[in-house]
């Protein structure tokens, strides 16, 4: 069973009281259960603290309108309650837009952040397009395009093998508040607009890996993200889609630790 913060998070702690502190943050219409095997992973050597979203998992339900914004301060609540005063973060899709937002807005309080296949600037066409498509689905609830959301997340060869994962992935979608998975659809449809070209600039040491095959985290988003911010590095995982974290979860397990690794301090 999940602890509960006052905010109203629903979050696990786990590993040594005393080591550094790395968060785990889902994407959309997910929850924290997707980090399982990665908290597990790195409790050996950090203090994981991995939560449910506003208005996902056991969470309660956002308290406003959902933003970045708004997605920031739930995890800075969750810390000022732990009495984290630093960590890094590592966020998937909609969560490596968060941990973005927070570097932006707490980043005296980031070591640093790994993106994992997070979206950024799109052309304003496709932009527009993104957005008339989330509008238009809204009204289906999160079962209307959960059939084309599984194919562009994972490639038919995991979904042929892996039928009870699929199930469980569907499940958590279907568990989504229709209203609140729409928001925050849209927040991640139009959130990138705001991470684009930040000022000032985010200076933390930075991994941002997305796969060759997910078409809504394109390499060549990873690539503008890494141009934004100094030093940063990109890895693009060959033929995997946007669940590739899933699907090859070692290599992204080694490769995060590599990066946290090297760190300086």
């Amino acid at each position: 069973m999940p602890e509960y913060s006052r905010n109203g998070s629903a979050y696990r702690i786990s590993g040594p009281s005393d080591a550094p502190v790395l968060v785990l943050v889902h994407g959309l219409g997910l929850n924290r259960q997707l980090w399982d095997s990665y908290a597990a992973r790195f409790a050996h050597r950090y203090r994981v603290l991995n939560y449910d979203l506003y208005g996902h998992g056991e969470s309660a339900p956002p308290p406003g309108k959902p933003s970045l914004t708004l997605f920031s301060e739930q995890l800075c609540g969750l810390l000022d309650e732990l009495v984290i005063e630093r960590c890094s973060i590592v966020g998937f899709s909609l969560g490596g837009m968060i941990n973005r937002r927070f570097a932006i807005d707490h980043g005296e309080r980031l070591r640093a952040m790994a993106i994992l296949n997070s979206p950024h600037e799109r052309d304003p066409v496709a932009q527009e397009r993104l957005e008339k498509s989330v509008f238009d689905a809204a009204a289906g609830g999160p079962g209307a395009t959960l059939d084309a959301t599984i194919e562009r997340w994972f490639t038919a060869e995991f979904i042929s093998a892996n039928p009870d994962y699929i199930a469980q992935v569907r499940s958590w979608v279907l568990a989504n508040d229709p209203e609140v998975y729409a928001q925050c659809r849209q927040v991640l449809a139009s959130g990138v607009i705001e991470l684009i070209r930040p000022r000032p600039p985010i200076t933390h040491p930075t991994l941002i890996v997305t796969c060759e095959n997910d078409s809504g985290s394109t390499p060549a988003m990873s690539q503008h993200i890494a141009a934004e911010i100094d030093g940063s590095q990109v890895i693009v995982v060959p033929s995997l889609r946007h669940m590739g974290l899933v699907e090859n979860s070692s290599f992204f397990i080694t490769a995060i630790a590599e990066f946290l690794e090297s760190l300086s301090d």
